[in-house]
């Protein structure tokens, strides 16, 4: 596709593009900050309503799966009910959902609640990105996908921190209903100041999305319930395997072979949406990943509080920030692609700190590398943002948006599988690998547990948890490494990104 093809001749004046922006990321960062402020309240929603801990898990299981299979057919309902309009539904039913989850009666009812909350949000964050660039000019585009990478990226690593402090200080239940407020304003200022678009109606592919469906809904369920039933020695797990795979398969058939599908198949022949897709699916194992890790280290082998928890993981959060208020200019003089690759660089960098944490250690580390992970991220994010769609034709844009969501949110899924099986599979082996050391002939389990080499229980018991800790701590670093090799081996794919040309003065 020619850069003349760009966004760039597609801008929507608005008057009021400052209040547009304040309700559409008031929407995108309630949505996000959904899918991890949740988490930290499954303890006690277990005890209100009577969930064993496999079971609690469907609150959670169920919002993500539901957003998954929504998010494709976002650019198809967009076009039939107009973006406007739709995304008014969306924050509205997002909210009432929301309340309902809050006021929730029993497991089966807070799940159906969550299902519904999740199909509602799939299309709130790509729509937004879509709304983000038509009302700005393409050399506003940059800061734009700032502000609007900023309550992406912000609301996960807040939202474990702010959903302890409401379950701690009020209730579970505060989680949900912290949304009403944000959802309100978010729904009157879209509804004063969103500009208009035209319908443009096209028919529906039922099989193609029905295939789609299955594939990303059993891919959801299977990484989501996998540690569960401890993955492939479970029955479930290979159904779930066989019926993702046989989705993605028939859908990728369809897509080739049928014509007026739901997602057009010349949107893939845009390198930079191909490419930024590739980019984003790794972003998205770092960033949840590392938010999944970073927790239950700091509890189990630094005995930290949860909230000291959360003001220790404070600075990462920051880091992003000033990445998102920096960039959004740096953007306008410097190559994007100079900019991806600082950030995956700052990345791994982090990642490389990471690995040299100790049991002994302060919290400086972990603050030091939550900080340049952050700025890391934010130069990739933003820049990867507008460039994934910067070549992309308008008619395509919204279900651009949408897959660059929806393969952020796999990759998010898998990255926590892959670091969640390494660790376990690890934490075994390193504990067998120590444990070979511990006999009454090692002289230093002499001088350091005389009692212990001597055979008295007690003092074994007390040498197989620093055991134990040590090979958990060395399975979290293997983890931390996979993720900076992960991280630089995909540093050349920078080279296969284009900057589109600009005919504009």
């Amino acid at each position: 596709m020619s850069g003349d093809d760009t966004m760039s001749d597609h801008f929507i004046p608005v008057e009021n593009r400052g209040l547009i922006t304040i309700a559409v990321m008031l929407g995108t960062t309630m949505q996000v900050l959904d899918t991890t402020i949740a988490n930290v309240a499954l303890p006690s929603m277990m005890g209100d309503l009577g969930a064993s801990p496999d079971t609690v898990t469907w609150v959670l299981t169920s919002y993500i799966v539901a957003a998954a299979i929504m998010t494709p057919v976002t650019g198809w309902l967009s076009d039939r009910l107009c973006r406007r309009e739709f995304f008014l539904i969306s924050i509205a039913g997002f909210t009432i959902t929301s309340m309902m989850a809050g006021l929730s009666w029993n497991l089966g009812s807070i799940v159906m609640f969550r299902l519904i909350q999740g199909m509602f949000g799939a299309a709130i964050v790509p729509l937004s990105q879509t709304f983000m660039l038509e009302i700005n000019p393409k050399e506003k585009h940059g800061p734009a996908m700032a502000i609007w990478g900023a309550g992406i990226m912000v609301g996960p690593i807040i939202g474990p921190t702010l959903g302890g402090w409401l379950t701690d200080v009020l209730n579970w239940r505060w989680v949900f209903f912290i949304n009403l407020p944000i959802g309100i304003l978010s729904f009157l200022g879209s509804a004063a100041y969103l500009p208009r678009a035209v319908k443009r109606l096209r028919g529906f592919d039922f099989f193609g999305f029905a295939m789609l469906s299955l594939g990303v809904g059993a891919l959801q369920m299977l990484l989501d319930r996998g540690n569960v039933v401890d993955w492939f020695s479970s029955i479930e797990t290979w159904i779930e395997l066989g019926l993702s795979i046989t989705g993605f398969w028939v859908f990728t058939v369809h897509l080739v072979t049928a014509k007026d599908t739901f997602i057009d198949a010349h949107i893939f022949r845009d390198r930079n949406l191909v490419t930024g897709l590739g980019f984003i699916f790794v972003v998205g194992i770092i960033l949840l990943a590392s938010l999944v890790l970073l927790p239950p280290m700091l509890e189990h082998i630094f005995h930290y509080s949860s909230t000291t928890t959360g003001f220790v993981m404070a600075p990462r959060g920051i880091g992003t920030m000033i990445s998102m208020l920096i960039v959004g200019q740096l953007i306008l003089i410097i190559d994007v692609r100079v900019l991806v690759m600082t950030g995956l660089a700052l990345i791994a960098w982090s990642l490389h700190i990471m690995t040299q944490f100790t049991p002994q250690m302060d919290d400086s580390l972990v603050i030091i590398s939550g900080v340049i992970q952050g700025l890391g991220l934010g130069l990739v994010f933003v820049p990867l943002s507008t460039i994934t769609l910067a070549t992309l034709d308008k008619k395509f844009r919204t279900d651009g948006a949408s897959l660059f969501s929806l393969v952020r949110n796999i990759g998010s899924g898998i990255g926590i599988s892959i670091v969640t099986v390494l660790m376990t599979r690890n934490t075994q082996v390193n504990h067998m690998e120590l444990s070979e050391h511990i006999t009454p002939y090692n002289p230093l389990l002499q001088q350091l547990s005389p009692a212990a080499a001597a055979g008295n229980p007690t003092a074994l018991s007390v040498v197989d948890l620093l055991v134990q800790q040590q090979a958990l701590l060395i399975a979290y670093i293997d983890d931390f490494r996979f993720m900076m090799l992960l991280t630089l081996s995909v540093i050349p794919l920078v080279l296969l990104l284009r900057v589109p040309k600009n005919k504009d003065p």
